[in-house]
């Protein structure tokens, strides 16, 4: 990810406040929930990229028409859903955005689906090392024996992480 550059800043009408809600519950269910609350504030950055500010933490980001929690919003509010799991030898290349290769993959929930953002956990802490895109379904990565799974929109240290607001 290239460096993120600021555009402007607003407060989200309550409206464009539900429709966001909507569109995260479609991507991680009743979890959805623990990220609302309090006033919702849109950074807009030069990318595609939008950053939503939820009691001024910046936990839910949207591109290319999906709405995901960042890392930060991962580590604040964990969830189950989504989730790809690493083994140790995997944990330090995807924590530096390396993409998410099948034979470092231990586990993946049943609700991946190609295209759709997922978390990356390691395997020891279950913490989120990165935010990704898979690239097949669920049955498809486990028939794999080799391969790229994901593709790594967002890990730790990139520019988003460092993001100061």
């Amino acid at each position: 990810m290239k460096r993120i550059t600021l555009k402007k800043r607003h407060t989200l009408r309550k409206d464009l406040v539900t429709d966001l809600e909507e569109r995260l519950a479609a991507e991680i269910g009743d979890i959805s929930q623990f990220f609302s609350g309090g006033p919702v504030e849109v950074v807009e950055t030069d990318s595609a990229l939008r950053v939503f500010m939820v009691g001024k933490q910046p936990l839910l980001m949207m591109s290319e028409g999906w709405v995901f929690p960042t890392l930060r919003g991962l580590l604040a509010h964990p969830i189950r859903e989504r989730n790809i799991v690493v083994d140790q030898g995997a944990v330090s290349y995807v924590a530096g955005g390396a993409d998410v290769m099948r034979p470092g993959i231990v586990s993946l929930t049943d609700d991946v689906k190609r295209g759709s953002p997922v978390q990356v956990t390691e395997v020891r802490h279950g913490k989120p090392l990165a935010v990704a895109i898979a690239l097949a379904d669920t049955a498809d990565i486990r028939a794999m024996k080799v391969g790229k799974a994901a593709k790594t929109f967002h890990h730790v240290g990139d520019p988003l992480w460092s993001l100061e607001i």
